[in-house]
């Protein structure tokens, strides 16, 4: 069996990938491929690992979970999504560190599903941005007091993937940009699902959806009528064409409004991102979703 799982990060897609998944489920269900509704599998997952401690799996708890999982026998993939599968955003740098569950919990799922096959699919995004909108989301009374012992400038995704991979090396990573996720919407539900490439699937446009305006959707939907793309490149310089004319700015911008966060910091913290995503661009065992490749 395939499982795919998609486990954030916090505050990047905030359960769009699994609703535009959801509306292909017929689709993919014909292709052995099931996606079920989160209901199913959320809090079994996660109550499951919690009880285990650590612990390994009686030998039946795998076979136990994917009965209730997956209604349907004839399957040859399973995708999964939980945004707060490694924890919520008040603990994500408990310890020191970007979430140190990441390892704990990658391996935890590989204990669930011993002899399947697991690759696991995650969004990040800047860093400057996902401090902001998860202390947003913390009992924290400032960033300083949220990040605990860490500084702002050493939150780094590399260092994080680095423990999955220690800790699961036989589990894969598949990972995007948030930033790049309008551009790669479709790649990317076509890539957790496993969809053969010449199924036909919809919901490919639904992130681009929420940061443009209705008119520069119409004027897509007609170019891509008109001009249909030979390649994902060619996609992807249509859809940055009309997002240049037609965003709507305050969904494409990110403010950043806290006190601590500033403009330095903000720049600095920018640059190491960059880097960072092409340290994990040479990781082994992740695969880096990039537009315009």
């Amino acid at each position: 069996m395939q499982i795919a799982f998609h486990i954030g990060a916090n505050c990047t897609d905030e359960d769009r990938l699994i609703k535009s998944l959801l509306k292909n489920a017929d689709v993919f269900l014909k292709e052995q491929i099931a996606v079920p509704g989160p209901g199913r599998y959320r809090k079994l997952i996660r109550e499951t690992i919690a009880a285990l401690k650590g612990a390994k799996p009686a030998d039946d708890t795998r076979n136990i979970l994917l009965d209730t999982i997956v209604e349907n026998d004839n399957i040859g993939r399973v995708v999964l999504s939980n945004g707060n599968f490694i924890c919520i955003p008040p603990r994500i740098f408990d310890h020191g560190l970007l979430y140190s569950q990441a390892g704990p919990k990658a391996r935890a799922l590989r204990q669930l599903f011993p002899k399947d096959d697991i690759t696991l699919f995650m969004g990040i995004r800047n860093p400057a941005t996902f401090l902001q909108e998860t202390f947003l989301r913390s009992n924290a009374k400032t960033i300083d007091e949220y990040l605990g012992i860490m500084r702002a400038t050493e939150i780094q995704w590399s260092d994080m993937i680095r423990r999955i991979r220690e800790d699961a090396p036989d589990v894969a990573l598949t990972v995007w940009c948030n930033e790049d996720a309008p551009l790669l919407w479709e790649q990317i539900m076509r890539e957790i699902s496993g969809v053969n490439p010449d199924t036909p699937i919809v919901g490919g446009l639904d992130m681009l959806a929420t940061i443009i305006s209705r008119d520069g959707m119409q004027l897509l939907h007609t170019k891509l009528q008109s001009q249909p793309p030979q390649s994902a490149a060619d996609m992807h310089e249509m859809i940055a064409e009309i997002w240049e004319t037609h965003a709507l700015d305050d969904q494409v911008e990110d403010e950043i409004n806290q006190p601590e966060l500033d403009p330095a910091l903000l720049e600095q913290m920018t640059e190491m991102y960059d880097a960072d995503v092409a340290k994990i661009a040479s990781m082994h065992g992740v695969k880096l979703l990039l537009p315009f490749d």
